[in-house]
């Protein structure tokens, strides 16, 4: 009969311990990059969404720079005062600002017209927006996320969303496989110590 050396249960829990920690932090940038994909790219085109990238400072310290904000469709009539809108500078400009509304009115032609101003600045902006320059109304924001949107354009954006699903989905059922290896190896060798012992 033979006895294992105590070293050779520790270095095997060790090295148990330590494949654990590094599934668990595989798992944890999995979840992480797939949930950076979905709230930037999949769920605002499930739902007819844009995402917008906070530039300036106008709208801290609740946005900051670098803020992703998803703005969603919204019909003119339902936007009232405190609400959050991202807006064409000039009707057809792609240049946008996302501020927030402080008055509702109507113009002589019963159009709506509204006025705007950032949050951090003292002053409305110069002038009232028109409803065709609404882009729509702010969904949800992430700070600091349009940081890494904005490094990537709108093409690379969507080969990368789809080399991304398709590594992360490749990733997972490598560490799946490699888990159910481990674990074979594992009753094997034990299977093994039983025997020899």
């Amino acid at each position: 009969m033979t006895a294992l050396h105590p070293n050779t249960h520790s270095s095997r829990r060790l090295r148990a311990a330590l494949g654990w920690c590094g599934e668990l932090l595989s798992w944890l940038i999995i979840l992480g990059i797939t949930a950076i994909i979905a709230v930037s790219v999949i769920i605002p085109r499930m739902f007819g969404a844009t995402p917008y990238v906070i530039l300036t400072g106008s709208m801290q310290p609740e946005m900051a720079p670098g803020t992703l904000v998803v703005a969603k469709p919204v019909d003119p009539e339902d936007l009232g005062t405190g609400t959050v809108v991202t807006y064409q500078l000039t009707s057809g400009d792609p240049t946008v600002v996302t501020h927030r509304v402080t008055q509702v009115g109507i113009s002589t032609t019963g159009e709506y017209r509204f006025t705007t101003q950032g949050d951090a600045n003292n002053v409305p902006d110069a002038k009232p927006v028109q409803p065709v320059q609404i882009m729509g109304e702010r969904w949800y924001y992430v700070p600091y996320l349009g940081y890494i949107t904005n490094a990537v354009g709108d093409s690379q954006r969507q080969a990368f969303t789809v080399l991304a699903v398709f590594g992360l989905f490749g990733y997972a059922g490598w560490m799946f496989v490699s888990a159910a290896l481990d674990r074979r190896k594992d009753s094997s060798a034990a299977a093994q110590e039983a025997a020899t012992t």
